[in-house]
């Protein structure tokens, strides 16, 4: 008698066990569409930004009309990709790239570096960027405990009966991280060496 109730117990806890495990699954893939939900609003912030960026070079740089266009179609191909993490960060290397060449054709400007609205802008796009990192560092964290327990034992039995499939990271292209937007003097030019 007593051998069935440890038996009992046994699958008791194993039940038990179990269900908080499928339960903890639940948990992080709804953790992880939050935090991929909160990359794309900070990307739509970006996105929000760039017409003002490209009006406000415009007005002192026309002939870059190049580079404006450019930015421009990286901008409409983000904004149209729904795809996994994987194709908005090819998307996002676009923009990025985009990105750092305006901010290059505007160091050539003096007279834009001052303007007020430009530095306004530009503020707000760095503010955007640090917050879109920070989104995709918590995204990335919570894809990497949920892969983490998608397979390690005995977890990954779970995952497996229920199709818990690994998440993908969001990673932009190494060489477009590394170059990241160019160093711009905000100082006023004094005219002297």
């Amino acid at each position: 008698m007593i051998g069935v109730y440890i038996a009992a117990g046994v699958v008791g806890l194993l039940l038990i066990a179990f269900a908080v495990s499928y339960d903890r699954f639940v948990r992080q893939r709804n953790l992880i569409k939050n935090s991929w939900a909160n990359v794309d609003t900070e990307l739509r912030r970006r996105y929000d930004l760039i017409p003002n960026l490209v009006e406000a070079v415009k007005g002192y740089a026309a002939h870059e009309k190049e580079i404006f266009e450019k930015l421009a179609q990286a901008r409409a191909d983000a904004i149209a990709q729904a795809g996994p993490p994987e194709a908005q960060a090819r998307a996002e290397n676009g923009v990025v790239s985009g990105l750092r060449q305006l901010l290059a054709v505007a160091e050539n400007y003096p007279q834009l570096k001052a303007s007020q609205n430009f530095l306004s802008l530009q503020n707000e796009l760095t503010n955007t960027e640090d917050r879109i990192q920070a989104a995709r560092r918590f995204y990335n964290n919570n894809v990497r405990a949920y892969n983490t327990r998608v397979q390690s034992f005995p977890s990954n039995a779970i995952a497996g009966m229920f199709h818990f499939q690994e998440q993908q990271y969001f990673e932009i292209d190494e060489a477009v991280a590394r170059a990241g937007a160019p160093q711009v003097d905000l100082a006023p030019d004094t005219g002297t060496p």
